[in-house]
């Protein structure tokens, strides 16, 4: 396995991450797509030395190529990419309701942690 190899995967998943944790869609978005790569480039690497295609009767076992990590590799960009169509579409919904791609607190949220706060200061005093 190459260090450069590594360094890309490292460096696509810290990139990754930071950007998921924004308050912007459109960043979020890029995060989680960035880190789709990143799985698929781990999960290629993965799987060893290239070898001989794994077709019966033409090569051994032990020469032919694994062919798990590819078919892995496949399942993981379908879903990165159904995973981002499901955030475009939550992106576009948040800019046609508010006009921007921001994420915002729940107001429900914020009342539910504010009542907790109440109940909890009211008992000890």
């Amino acid at each position: 396995m190459s260090i450069a190899l590594l360094v890309a995967i490292a460096g696509l998943t810290s990139s990754g991450v930071y950007l998921i944790t924004a308050r912007s869609l459109s960043r979020i978005i890029l995060g989680f797509s960035l880190l789709g790569h990143a799985a698929v480039l781990a999960l290629l690497v993965s799987g060893g030395p290239p070898g001989d295609a794994p077709i019966a009767n033409l090569t051994t076992p032990e020469q032919s190529a694994n062919p798990l990590p590819q078919a892995l590799a496949l399942t993981a960009i379908v879903i990165a990419f159904g995973l981002s169509l499901f955030l475009l579409a939550l992106a576009r919904r948040q800019q046609v309701l508010t006009g921007n791609d921001q994420v915002e607190d729940d107001l429900e949220d914020q009342r539910i942690a504010e009542s907790e706060d109440q109940a909890t200061s009211g008992g000890a005093s």
